[in-house]
């Protein structure tokens, strides 16, 4: 478990510096709930004002408080918060939350206080959360030190929870809290964290993920400021069997640093954060009721659960709507074995569905034995993952000791949409039985969980590979520099050199073979085709010399400035398709790589999947899966089908180009990669690598 952060989060003690009588001020609100909720630790309330607030002595000032505490709690305005801090430090003061706004989110002199607040953290080495921030609560020990009021209007909790939340708004935090707990949901820890000016979500993250009350955590995210942190602590929360379910706000591309290569616009923010979400096994959400439902699932998690599902209705349009809804969100409903058909069609009419959805009809709950068949052979059919049963109310009731006795006797999934008022709910939970009031949020939550659960037994991290020790080429430079480089990690390279004439381009032509390609050779012009840098299918020595004088003409009157050292001359190639492979630093998460349908169409269909790096060849061949276009590659139409085993050694290659490669590398693209038929291989068809920004 992280240390600093343990007096932060699970305090023995706690002073309240600018402590209020008034349980509605910021400096009450907390008081009043660790009175109320029985805090057994310490609580020193601090303010000259008062000898005495909710029945606790008050005392002047933190030197004298009788003990050095683990926690203060700063109610106090920005401009006073460092000099208080440094005298909670001499006093023997752990930890501490800052509420005050007023630093660097208000500009001006509040950066100012955020830098002398950050200086002095560094300095001692104390655990300081804020500021801009509403507080913490650790619902087990009752150590409440945020001022929020949710707690006092939520159904309270009687036991000991294992959800916790970690949002970067307190709002957020209050708002998923009351949801999740009208549900049911225990928690253990409720933390905001505010400005995070010293401590960020990754941290609190690597913190929970250690904590041995935490099994669950619903994370609201804005900005990581460590994304290795954050790719750290998702991958121990794995490793212990835990789960993050995260809502990421801020969704916008990054398309503005698209200024030179396709890579980083069809990456993007929302994007990168999708991917390394799915990578880490991290559910993403889209709304708070959706968050708190998923959670409920998942105390549910190590029940067997997976895509395939079965849906079990007394109604055929339900059915239907229900099959509609799961199949567009990615989950299969696989028609059941004939055996099992069989057995479904002794109780069912036949106007009743047996394949998948099953319709029992409504006559099947006056005959219980033939229920407890149904479920019983769901349960045990190999041929699905998970069983959702949709029942109104009185008909749910009547089925509910068979649905109850099903999940008690298996660990198969069973889920229960009713929508009318059943009695027996309580009952059904008890059992084990996941149970939705709406439709439409049953949908919601069930089809991102039941996919988390399906990828959770799939999902490998690529092993480190073992990197050439290559040297970059000095930077910019132009594409067959980039070539070399690239080829070197296994990046098949045609015959492809400078051309520093006519001449030179006609004897390299007569090399290759014609048809050929002439394209400038510039490390200055990252787009060729936009500078009419380019000419294709040009057929003999006559064709490629009118072709020279023309690239060459035309890439001096769109980029005056830019060098040119000569053209390329490049056989022309035929394929199945054509690939962009994009290797690109992100400022968060750091090397990335991209994979999409190449040429002039990569930006109009957006047809993309991404990873985080490394990836084995194993890795490349799922993003290939992922994309629209992969049926090009497959032999859609009984067209021929592509080597795909070459299009993934190179999607390899140029991932690992980029993690060789030193930090002012920015990114590395492949843009079209042709993949030619099985066993044939694939051709580069433009390269590029670009330095980092200044």
């Amino acid at each position: 478990m992280t240390p600093q952060l343990d007096p932060l989060l699970n305090p023995r003690s706690i002073a309240m510096i600018g402590a209020s009588a008034n349980a509605g001020r910021i400096g009450g609100m907390p008081l009043e709930l660790l009175t109320r909720f029985g805090y057994a630790g310490g609580i020193y309330p601090v303010n000259p004002k008062y000898q005495e607030v909710f029945g606790l002595r008050c005392w002047p000032d933190i030197e004298s408080v009788p003990e050095s505490v683990d926690l203060a709690v700063l109610a106090i305005a920005a401009a006073e918060v460092t000099p208080m801090l440094r005298r909670c430090h001499a006093k023997g003061v752990r930890a501490a939350i800052v509420y005050a706004a007023g630093f660097a989110e208000a500009g001006g002199d509040g950066i100012r206080l955020q830098e002398a607040l950050e200086a002095f953290v560094a300095e001692s080495g104390m655990a300081v959360a804020g500021p801009n921030c509403m507080g913490f609560a650790n619902l087990n020990t009752q150590a409440h030190t945020a001022f929020a009021s949710v707690f006092k209007t939520a159904p309270a909790q009687d036991g000991p929870g294992a959800v916790s939340l970690l949002t970067q708004s307190g709002n957020v935090c209050a708002a998923v809290y009351a949801i999740a707990r009208r549900l049911g949901l225990p928690f253990s820890h409720f933390i905001n964290t505010g400005n995070e000016a010293c401590l960020d979500f990754s941290q609190y993250l690597e913190y929970l993920a250690a904590d041995p009350h935490t099994e669950i955590v619903l994370g609201y995210i804005e900005q990581l400021r460590d994304g290795e942190r954050f790719v750290r602590a998702c991958r121990e929360l794995e490793r212990r069997g835990k789960l993050l379910i995260a809502l990421k706000a801020g969704t916008t591309d990054k398309g503005a640093q698209a200024v030179q290569s396709h890579t980083s616009a069809l990456a993007g923010d929302r994007r990168v954060y999708a991917a390394a979400f799915r990578q880490l096994n991290v559910i993403e959400a889209t709304d708070f009721a959706q968050m708190a439902h998923l959670a409920s699932l998942a105390t549910l998690r190590h029940r067997t659960a997976g895509k395939r599902v079965a849906v079990l209705t007394m109604s055929g349009a339900l059915g239907a709507i229900l099959a509609d809804k799961f199949i567009g969100a990615g989950l299969d409903l696989p028609d059941l074995p004939a055996e099992l058909q069989a057995v479904l069609r002794g109780g069912i009419p036949d106007y009743g569905m047996v394949g998948n959805p099953v319709d029992v009809t409504g006559n099947v709950v006056n005959d219980p034995a033939f229920v407890r068949t149904v479920l019983q052979a769901l349960a045990t059919t190999d041929a699905i993952d998970a069983v959702v049963v949709y029942a109104p109310g009185y008909m749910l009731d009547r089925m509910a000791d068979a649905l109850a006795e099903a999940s008690r006797q298996h660990k198969r999934l069973f889920v229960a949409i009713d929508t009318g008022l059943a009695q027996s709910r309580d009952a059904l939970r008890e059992a084990e039985v996941a149970v939705f009031e709406d439709l439409g949020l049953a949908v919601a939550a069930l089809a991102p969980y039941l996919l988390w659960c399906d990828a959770r037994a799939a999902t490998r991290q690529a092993p480190a590979p073992r990197l050439a020790a290559v040297a970059a080429p000095a930077l910019p430079c132009n594409e067959t520099d980039a070539r070399a480089y690239v080829a070197a990690f296994g990046l098949p390279q045609a015959r492809a050199g400078a051309a520093r004439s006519a001449d030179d381009a006609v004897r390299d032509a007569r090399q290759a073979g014609y048809p050929v390609a002439l394209k400038i050779l510039s490390p200055d012009i990252a787009h060729k085709t936009e500078a009419g840098g380019v000419a294709l299918n040009l057929a003999d020595d006559e064709a490629l010399r009118r072709a020279h004088a023309q690239v060459t003409e035309a890439a001096a009157k769109a980029q005056p400035d830019a060098r040119i050292d000569g053209v390329m001359v490049q056989k022309m190639e035929r394929g199945v398709a054509e690939l962009i492979v994009g290797a690109t630093r992100d400022p968060v998460f750091g090397p990335v790589l991209t994979v999409g349908l190449g040429g002039v169409l990569t930006e109009i269909y957006q047809d993309t999947s991404h990873r985080l790096l490394p990836v084995d060849e194993e890795i490349a061949l799922q993003m290939l899966r992922e994309l629209k276009a992969f049926a090009l590659l497959d032999g859609y139409r009984g067209k021929p089908r592509g080597d795909l085993a070459a299009a993934c050694r190179s999607i390899v290659a140029v991932g690992n180009a980029l993690l060789a490669a030193p930090a002012h590398v920015a990114e590395i693209e492949v843009n079209p990669l042709l993949i030619k038929e099985a066993g044939q291989g694939v051709a580069v068809l433009d390269a590029l690598i670009l330095p980092a920004t200044p």
